[in-house]
């Protein structure tokens, strides 16, 4: 699975339908809205790399009220599940 994290910038009026309209796209895990430089972060998760392209590019850059992305790709997760998973191998 590829994830990439999508920076949104949004009209600020149109920020709860920009993330709903953001969220229903196949291919979008999640839409957080934030404080800070950005309005909007949505987690894209799709199998291949040129849906990327489709997802983001596609559909989510031209929902109503998307100003401008920003786009980064995962290379590698880490969480304390995997980590507390990993030192409980063998405990049972």
């Amino acid at each position: 699975m590829i994830t990439a994290i999508v920076l949104v910038h949004t009209d600020a009026d149109r920020i709860p339908e920009t993330a709903q309209a953001i969220a229903d796209l196949d291919g979008v895990a999640e839409v957080y809205s934030c404080a800070g430089d950005v309005d909007l972060i949505a987690v894209v998760k799709v199998r291949e790399h040129e849906q990327l392209a489709d997802v983001i590019a596609g559909k989510l850059s031209k929902v109503e009220g998307v100003q401008h992305t920003d786009t980064h790709i995962a290379f590698r997760s880490y969480s304390s599940a995997d980590t507390d998973a990993a030192f409980s191998v063998g405990t049972d």
